[in-house]
């Protein structure tokens, strides 16, 4: 009586961590995705260590909201193509909508399937190009206004132990990593920071006309973000197609400055539920 009363209680616990799993993989699949910023190719908008939930609610949905599993120390890696790639290959979604220019997008790299985050700055139809480090849409260019430097402390930060890029040049750790910060205002008024590094290749571009059903997505911190401007033929992202965005980034829940999330003793206390712009 004992070793059934046993078995059952494993087995009603097996059962309670399946209905557990089953029931975080649907709202991780339809509703809101974590998300962890590895790289500062956001900054200052998004810092390395933010931690924030993907509205996946907000463009619909297609096979790119099924979550994919990459775990590299155990050897896991499921792709999202490996639970929904029935759904590939129409550039459709279901019950889709729409993104706005000046969403702050999570979507799948249209090559190497990873997780990318950037700003939604083009969309089908438009000639995108950038001259002389100032952003042109359709031949005019967006509105500019100084917004001081962004300074940082100069060393590693997050699990990468990646180093920021300054306009000082390198600096040694511990000292002031500086960058010009502008407000950038887009057509139909949305408005963001963008920082600048100094003259890069990639502040002088030739036009991009973005595709039927594609997107254009560049980085906040421009001199730092492998984005649309660079063909995903040569390690950038190049256009993304429609069925590729995940969701929309709305509101960092904390954010961590050290290694690990978990070391809470590192959280930034001015990030906690902090809405993304």
């Amino acid at each position: 009586m004992a070793k059934e009363e046993k078995k059952g209680g494993f087995l009603e616990t097996v059962k309670t961590v399946v209905y557990a799993l089953l029931i975080a993989g649907v709202f991780r699949t339809l509703f809101f995705q974590p998300f962890w910023i590895p790289s500062g190719s956001m900054k200052d908008t998004l810092l390395i260590g933010d931690f924030l939930f993907v509205n996946k609610m907000a463009y619909g949905y297609s096979y790119a909201s099924c979550p994919s599993v990459i775990v590299p120390s155990v050897g896991l890696n499921i792709d999202a193509k490996d639970l929904c790639g029935w759904a590939d290959g129409d550039n459709k979604r279901l019950f889709g909508s729409e993104p706005k220019r000046g969403d702050v997008v999570v979507f799948r790299h249209p090559v190497s399937g990873r997780d990318f985050i950037k700003r939604l700055i083009g969309l089908p139809g438009e000639r995108i190009q950038m001259k002389n480090g100032v952003l042109h849409i359709n031949d005019t260019p967006v509105k500019l206004e100084p917004a001081g430097d962004f300074v940082e402390l100069a060393g590693p930060q997050g699990p990468q132990r990646l180093s920021p890029r300054c306009s000082e040049g390198p600096v040694g750790e511990g000292g002031t990593c500086t960058k010009q910060r502008f407000t950038e205002t887009l057509p139909g008024g949305s408005s963001h920071k963008i920082l600048n590094i100094g003259n890069q290749p990639s502040d002088n571009t030739s036009a991009y006309v973005v595709p039927e059903g594609h997107y254009f997505f560049m980085g906040d911190n421009r001199d730092n973000s492998s984005d649309s401007r660079v063909p995903n033929i040569v390690n950038g992202v190049g256009f993304v197609p429609y069925e590729n965005l995940i969701g929309r980034a709305d509101r960092i829940m904390f954010s961590s400055a050290g290694r690990s999330m978990l070391f809470f003793w590192t959280w930034r206390g001015d990030r906690f539920f902090k809405a993304v712009e």
